[in-house]
Formats: structure tokens, C-alpha cells, sequence
């Protein structure tokens, strides 16, 4: 991504530790841009996005409050894959724009871009690295089930529909293994930090 700020995407699979993470970098004073909290805005009442949507689907798509009825939604689109795609051809260009608007007016030395579906929605591309926060896929299981009190077979099919834990260690340029505590996690990800601090100067440099 041509910025003048190195933009550093971070992912990883549901019970991941992705949110361990950049709560961390949050800390050191890094610019967070979260890409579901912008996927969520961009459907807020009032946004042209919405009022695409409820055009679209009907009434049935919206709450009484006007809101989103994401279960409603969910539903519609699982049965009929074609309206996925509609859907996605509205509200991905919606949440690329707003990334790109917060990257944008970052003051930090690097920002982060936070999303668990950054190849698959090539939101890579917003990048110029990509650090993969990985974890065993028992382990990734484990924490799952505590933490959403779901079943096994629950969280398998949300592991079976995300890439594999191998694609995205090929994709990635930065590997932090979370397979220990918190304390571990933010001792690597502080290592990461004064990487990107160092790299940070140097692609400012190639900016100028």
C-alpha cells in the first residue's frame, strides 16, 4: 500500500489471540484499525449501505429499531449464495474505504490493520507486512469452547470455513506463536514492535 506510515496487517484464526495482540500494540501508542468494527459502521442506521441492503432484501432485513437483523441476514445468505455475493459486492468496497480513510489519518510511526479475513477479503493488499498471531489448532479449539462456552463441533465448522492454519504461515511475513501466556504473547509482540519501529524509518525514507 503506498502510504507514507507502514501499515502492518494482523490475523489469525478464531481463539487466535488477535485481540490479545493489538490490545497490546494499542498500548504502545500504535494506530489500531480494527477491520470488524469498520464492517459493523459501515451497516450502522442512516448509512447508504443499510438502506442498500434493506432495498435490496426487504423489510425482513432490518430490526424494528431500524438496525441490521444480522440472524435474518445470515440466514438469507446462507441459503442462497448468490445473495452472499450481493451482499459482499456492497459492503466490502464500504469497509476497504474506511480502512483505507483511518490508515490514512494515523499518527503513529506504523499502524496495524486488525482482521481475521484479511487474505480472504485480500485486505492484504491495505498492507505492506503481514504478522500472523498462530496457535496449535487443539489449542485454538480449547480456548474457543471456554470462551464462547460452544461445543467441539461448533468450533470446527468455523475452523473448517477459515484458511488453514498452514496458508497462513505461508502468507505471512511475521510468525508470533501463541501457545503460551499473556505475558509470552506481549513479550513477542514488543519484539515485533521495535521491529517495526526500525522498519518504519526506513520505509519513510523510501516515501520521501
Amino acid at each position: 500500500m503506498n502510504t507514507t506510515r507502514l501499515v502492518i496487517g494482523l490475523t489469525g484464526g478464531i481463539g487466535s489471540g488477535k485481540t490479545a495482540a493489538s490490545d497490546y500494540f494499542a498500548t504502545l501508542n500504535i494506530c489500531i484499525v480494527d477491520a470488524d468494527i469498520e464492517a459493523r459502521a459501515v451497516v450502522k442506521p442512516g448509512t447508504d449501505t443499510l438502506a442498500k441492503i434493506s432495498e435490496h432484501f426487504g423489510p425482513g432485513s432490518l430490526n424494528p429499531d431500524g438496525s441490521l437483523n444480522r440472524s435474518w441476514l445470515r440466514e438469507r445468505i446462507f441459503q442462497h449464495p448468490e445473495e452472499r455475493r450481493w451482499l459482499e459486492s456492497v459492503t466490502h468496497p464500504a469497509i476497504r474505504q474506511r480502512i483505507i480513510n483511518k490508515l490514512a489519518d494515523s499518527d503513529s510511526p506504523y499502524s496495524i490493520l486488525v482482521s481475521p479475513l484479511l487474505f480472504e477479503s485480500r485486505q492484504n493488499q491495505l498492507t505492506d507486512r503481514v504478522l500472523l498471531i498462530d496457535v496449535p489448532e487443539a489449542l485454538q479449539m480449547e480456548r474457543t469452547i471456554i470462551r464462547d462456552q460452544s461445543n467441539s463441533e461448533g468450533v470446527k465448522a468455523i475452523l473448517k470455513a477459515q484458511m488453514t492454519r498452514d496458508e497462513r504461515r505461508k502468507k505471512a511475513d511475521d510468525i508470533i506463536v501463541n501457545d503460551r501466556d499473556l505475558a509470552y504473547l506481549q513479550s513477542e509482540c514488543l519484539k515485533a514492535h521495535q521491529h517495526y519501529l526500525k522498519l518504519a524509518k526506513q520505509h519513510a525514507k523510501t516515501q520521501v
